[in-house]
């Protein structure tokens, strides 16, 4: 039996697998069974921000695990109170919670929009606006928050307190009422097309928040940790939230995430209200410090909104009847095409190149932040040549 093979045997079917199993990687590249070399445009679903193999990354984390590797939050350890410090201190907020992924970030965040709005107003003021096209999760909560139909099935009841709108100000002041504590949304919207929020509309939110004293939570999971050239995607639009979920990046390949509020939200949470096991793990905290340490150095996200700004010429200079739009922002990249993005990516990868979907007509781009024009110019290549051939 091949490794394959293990696949359909051991694992739910909850993804349907490439046909290639990877063993080691080293810098923006991976080596599947075979040592067949692959250029990676994906980094594991916005995740592997400094690349594979990165040398202090693993001295951190190596460090980390020869003196503990886990205490549980009944006691504290070094690296989350540095992490701490340094997270909130670089992203302007005031607290910092942490937990093991994005999913678990938006409960998080959700529970602390509730929690404030229950604590100043009572019962009744709980429902929280997302928008059509938004991705915030797996979890039943999370599900239902996510304003894209094809995800609310199978699992009923979901749970309730949600509402969707478009992303116009019109669609939005209809959809406020008042029960609305909160609006949450990603400065792009990775999973449902890679689209970025306009500067008009993420100024109208929060106009229309600070009149209604609603909360705003940004979703920065995907888009966030320097994925745009800024620390958040938020960046782009001059404006900053009550409360900033992430994940992804911030770990550089361990599970990690977080839920940052400001100042007036610093005390909402009460012994007791929330907690998570392996939030804060040592280990975890000790690989984030050291992302943050990469990411804040001088010039490290000019160098990736300068990336960004290559792969929109790249195709603007090299026109394409089966490329519609090339839209994003730094090294969040989606390409519309004619055509089907499940093949271009199955095609891709028989060329050596890993890229992402992003609906059934979009090539999603989330290379290493860390990869280097070369590296670029040779992927786009190749997915040039892939889409010119569908």
């Amino acid at each position: 039996m091949n490794y394959l093979d293990y696949a359909k045997e051991y694992l739910m079917n909850t993804y349907n697998h490439l046909p290639v199993v990877f063993t080691y990687g080293k810098g923006c590249n991976l080596y599947d069974t075979s040592d067949k070399e692959y250029l990676d445009f994906t980094s594991g679903i916005g995740v592997m921000s400094l690349g594979y193999g990165n040398e202090n990354w693993i001295k951190a984390v190596e460090n980390q695990l020869e003196k503990i590797s886990h205490t549980s939050n009944i006691f504290l350890n070094i690296p989350v109170l540095e992490l701490a410090k340094k997270f909130t201190e670089l992203s302007k907020m005031s607290k910092v919670f942490f937990c093991n992924s994005g999913a678990e970030a938006n409960e998080g965040a959700i529970k602390l929009a509730r929690k404030y709005s229950f604590d100043k107003y009572g019962k009744g003021r709980s429902t929280i606006i997302t928008l059509n096209k938004s991705f915030h999760g797996r979890t039943i909560t999370t599900l239902e928050a996510t304003g894209q139909e094809k995800f609310h099935n199978y699992f009923y009841p979901f749970t309730e307190g949600f509402k969707y709108t478009d992303t116009d100000a019109k669609s939005l002041q209809e959809a406020i009422d008042p029960t609305c504590c909160a609006i949450m949304i990603e400065a792009i919207q990775g999973e449902g097309g890679v689209n970025p929020l306009s500067k008009e509309f993420v100024s109208k939110v929060f106009e229309i928040s600070e009149k209604n004293d609603i909360l705003i939570i940004c979703d920065e999971v995907q888009c966030g940790i320097g994925r745009t050239g800024k620390m958040y995607g938020f960046n782009n639009y001059d404006v900053h939230p009550d409360i900033i979920s992430t994940a992804k990046a911030l770990g550089g390949g361990l599970p990690i995430g977080a839920v940052l509020c400001n100042e007036k939200l610093k005390d909402t949470f009460k012994y007791g209200d929330h907690g998570s096991t392996f939030g804060g793990n040592p280990v975890c905290t000790a690989g984030a410090i050291e992302v943050l340490n990469t990411i804040s150095k001088e010039g490290f996200l000019d160098k990736v909104s300068e990336k960004g700004q290559f792969i929109k010429e790249y195709f603007k200079n090299k026109p394409s009847k089966n490329v519609v739009e090339v839209r994003g922002i730094g090294l969040m990249v989606g390409v519309e095409i004619n055509g089907e993005s499940s093949k271009v990516q199955k095609k891709a990868l028989e060329q050596g190149l890993l890229v992402l979907t992003a609906g059934s007509n979009v090539v999603r781009l989330l290379p290493p932040l860390v990869i280097s024009g070369e590296e670029l110019e040779k992927g786009l290549n190749i997915l040039y040549e892939v889409i010119e051939s569908i």
